[in-house]
């Protein structure tokens, strides 16, 4: 059987670049995630760039540290990380090794095992808001720390894959300043995402955490 070209899994030379190149080419790629329940694929819809040590906003920013220790390694491997507590949040790695860069999953579509979708995002109003976010995108494809390091490039049967899906015409490809991150590192216009797509989360400026008397 033959391999229809948007079912064919991205080559670790895909990821093997710059971040900046790497972060717009992943719209419309597809990310099939499967359990032992089934399969869900989604569509990319909105991701950011981290740029390791030039990066005030990355993870990477002050050096290697047990937490961040998938971004240093080859590209192709998810980084997954746990934040406020309470959410996963789930990173493909780029750049040659060593370089710490990576690129976060925002938004997507679901386009295949929407019923496994909703029952682990009950909270969803529509199916547009199943993966609207980065947490949310983790909670839909049921992805936590213990998918951290997994090579989406392996050969065979695993976990998570990245295929090619449609790539997004860089005239509908948008970007702008990273939702949510402080200081320095956020006014780097490091987000894109696709024009007009209504799974796009909304944009968020940083807001100080106020600390409690």
């Amino acid at each position: 059987m033959i391999t229809p070209p948007d079912r064919m899994p991205l080559p670790r030379e895909f990821f093997d670049r710059p971040v900046l190149e790497v972060a717009p080419d992943l719209l419309g790629r597809l990310i099939v995630r499967t359990t032992p329940d089934g399969s869900t694929a989604l569509r990319l819809t909105e991701v950011e760039a981290y740029d390791g040590p030039n990066d005030p906003g990355s993870h990477a920013y002050r050096g290697r540290t047990p937490r961040n220790d998938v971004m240093f390694g080859p590209p192709g491997h998810v980084y997954v990380y746990f934040t406020y507590g309470m959410w996963h949040c789930m990173n493909l790695v780029c750049g040659p090794e060593g370089t710490a860069s990576g690129v976060l999953l925002r938004a997507g579509e679901i386009v295949e095992g929407a019923e496994l979708t909703r029952e682990r995002r009950l909270s969803a109003r529509n199916d547009k808001e199943l993966a609207k976010g980065p947490a949310r995108l983790a909670t839909a494809l049921d992805v936590d720390r213990s998918l951290d390091g997994t090579d989406a490039c392996a050969p065979g049967d695993t976990p998570i894959r990245v295929l090619a899906g449609t790539p997004v015409p860089p005239e509908q490809v948008r970007s702008g300043p990273r939702t949510g991150v402080a200081g320095d590192g956020g006014v780097h216009p490091w987000r894109f995402w696709i024009a007009d797509d209504p799974t796009v989360s909304p944009y968020r400026a940083h807001v100080p955490r106020r600390r409690s008397r």
